[in-house]
């Protein structure tokens, strides 16, 4: 089994491939970025999430910055309650877990732990990027170390899903996904337009879902509640969107990926419409060497597959 570490903004979608990763690797610990709704309710929602897969106490979850890299002040970034509801969780209200997080920080867990486990660490990465770049400006040396780092994030030449040109992960903190992207570790990046492809769970699937009749099973419809109603009036979906599962999905099993190819990707930091505009140079206009492994297919049999495999398990 893979060792990683969970980088995650947690509502409705990353609590599915939280449990997804706790299915299929070893997770070492989970980290929290400020994201999707506000910060305190993500680390109640992650440690939710680690008592449903009946793993209470057995990972531990770290809080790391609230914040992007450029924000100042009082000014807080753009949370998406509209999508997940205002718990993240589809407005489901789930009670307190007994877990709690962990005293440390989240950079410094992570850079612990990649120097103690050279090599053997992989980072799947559902949130904006924060934690992970500023451990890299802390510590440029775990960067060697890191044996591949997964985003769920950006696009591929494909329309956003928080702005025209941006995918939320990336538009939230474009510099912090510019200093991971530039920083020489292994990468492979999933976009919004995989997800979309891919990903979704149509009313047929959710019909599926619900003849399941786990935990798991009701878990997942509880926190689509919100988001499947949401993609039906803005994206013009017409189904609940999977992105960080299909991440984990692909991470488990790289066979899910029919078609990749590596390419120079960067982020536009100060475009008036494009902050948070991913640059894939499928090209190679710019000239610059490839520093990204880019998915571009998807099986998508095989995700459901792992998806409905993680619900029933999860009893």
């Amino acid at each position: 089994m893979k060792r990683v570490i969970i980088d995650t903004d947690t509502a409705g979608d990353d609590t599915i491939a939280i449990l997804t990763a706790l299915h299929h690797f070893e997770v070492e610990g989970i980290m929290i970025t400020g994201g999707n709704v506000q910060f305190d309710q993500q680390v109640e929602n992650a440690l939710y999430t680690i008592e449903v897969a009946g793993k209470s106490g057995q990972v531990p979850v770290y809080k790391g910055f609230e914040k992007p890299i450029m924000q100042t002040g009082e000014t807080e970034h753009r949370t998406v309650e509209d999508v997940h509801g205002s718990d993240g969780m589809g407005n489901s209200f789930f009670a307190k877990a007994v877990q709690r997080p962990e005293e440390g920080h989240a950079i410094d867990f992570l850079i612990e732990t990649v120097h103690n486990n050279p090599g053997e660490i992989n980072l799947l990465a559902i949130a904006p990027l924060t934690n992970i770049a500023l451990a890299i400006k802390k510590d440029p040396t775990i960067v060697p170390e890191i044996a591949h780092l997964y985003i769920m994030g950006g696009t591929n030449n494909a329309l956003g899903n928080i702005t025209p040109a941006a995918e939320y992960n990336f538009f939230v903190d474009p510099e912090a996904a510019r200093i991971v992207l530039n920083a020489g570790i292994p990468i492979t990046m999933v976009g919004w337009e995989m997800c979309t492809k891919y990903s979704l769970m149509f009313d047929s699937d959710h019909e599926e879902i619900s003849q399941i009749e786990t935990k798991g099973a009701q878990f997942f419809q509880d926190v689509n509640k919100v988001v499947k109603e949401f993609n039906k009036k803005v994206h013009r979906l017409d189904g609940t969107t999977h992105p960080d599962v299909l991440l984990m999905a692909i991470a488990a099993d790289e066979s899910i990926m029919l078609e990749s190819n590596s390419y120079y990707v960067d982020v536009e930091t100060s475009g008036e419409f494009t902050r948070g505009y991913s640059i894939v140079d499928i090209n190679g206009r710019l000239e610059k060497p490839a520093n990204v492994r880019v998915c571009e297919k998807v099986d998508r049999k095989k995700f459901k597959d792992i998806l409905f495999s993680v619900l029933v398990a999860i009893q």
